[in-house]
């Protein structure tokens, strides 16, 4: 199975041309006009939107430029009423999902505060029209499997020498233990790893709870045996014979390691394609369940909260709790 590369994606924002024609047609066929589209609270100062604009990340930048195209394409506008974002909500409540329902309010929101304009998805009109349509149509978030550490053991017993074999121990052993998410595998760079006495340490530049880049260090333990990360991760270097750029790269079919890194999907794609090769269902897993199945395994070895949210990056114990009171069902997965 080859690897599954990410398209290039061009970055779209809320002053692209597509999306500003796109408004100013729906505006003018409303009978209003938008007297600076490039805008934000009345501030024009390119200096300062340009900070502004590094504010949202560019991803999130991606989803609002789908939102506000989808709101507009049927019947919405910019600006728009409450009466209209509520209409917009009712008429997709039952083909939308709760959580794409949220997305789109944020996207709604973002082109109304970046012209300036009141923000017509506050109020009681708004929470009481999604209140309802949860009590209806609501359906409980549905949530990957952890890939806990007996899967992972079994995984890695199956493995061979191979380049990709040994490029997927590393990936798998380290997501792992560093409960990465598959994103940040993804973006790990080898000047980013140092050697210690107890492992190895990951210096992290930005994470998806840490929008000001801030950083942070995970380490990684030697914990010797099968599945030491520290150990498989010396083996894909000393293979690879990286020193720079990306850790984790394609590997084409020939075993030739290449210059563009694994994409996030293409981790998620490992995953399954590697929990399918020992028996389980590919369709239960993805790139999370690494960072899953560290909490639940943490969980289920009596670790404190506060060591598993210090590995996981956790900010707050509410995504933890749901681990946690899945500790007692694991052996039913």
């Amino acid at each position: 199975m080859t690897d599954l590369v990410e398209g290039s994606a061009v970055g779209i924002t809320f002053d692209n041309i597509h999306l500003s024609k796109l408004i100013q047609a729906d505006l003018a066929t409303a009978g209003a006009a938008v007297s600076n589209p490039r805008s934000v609270g009345g501030c024009t100062d390119p200096k300062i939107l340009e900070f502004i604009d590094a504010a949202t990340a560019q991803s999130s930048r991606r989803a609002y430029q789908g939102d506000i195209e989808h709101f507009v394409a049927r019947g919405g506008c910019v600006p728009a009423t409450s009466e209209k974002v509520a209409r917009y909500l009712a008429d997709h409540a039952a083909s939308l999902s709760m959580a794409t329902l949220a997305r789109r309010l944020a996207g709604i929101r973002a082109a109304h505060v970046e012209r300036g304009f009141p923000d017509p998805t506050k109020g009681d009109l708004i929470r009481l029209t999604l209140r309802g349509i949860r009590r209806r149509y609501g359906k409980p978030q549905r949530r990957v499997a952890p890939l806990r550490i007996e899967h992972l053991a079994a995984i890695i017993s199956a493995l061979g020498d191979s380049t990709r074999d040994i490029r997927d121990r590393a990936l798998l052993l380290v997501g792992f233990a560093g409960a990465f998410r598959r994103s940040e595998l993804a973006g790990i760079q080898c000047g980013w790893i140092s050697r210690t006495k107890q492992g190895v340490s990951i210096a992290l530049r930005k994470t998806k709870t840490d929008q000001e880049s801030r950083g942070r260090s995970l380490a990684i333990p030697h914990v010797g045996g099968l599945t030491c990360p520290v150990a498989a991760l010396e083996a894909w270097l000393r293979l690879s014979g990286l020193v720079e750029g990306a850790l984790f790269r394609r590997v084409s079919k020939s075993g030739k390691i290449l210059e563009e890194s694994l994409s996030p999907s293409a981790i998620a794609a490992i995953v399954k394609r590697r929990a399918a090769q020992i028996g389980l269902n590919p369709i239960y897993f993805s790139g999370h369940s690494l960072r899953a199945g560290f909490a639940t395994s943490a969980a289920v070895a009596g670790m404190p909260m506060w060591r598993i949210k210090r590995q996981t990056g956790h900010v707050s114990d509410v995504a933890l709790d749901r681990y946690v009171r899945e500790v007692e069902r694991v052996a039913e997965l």
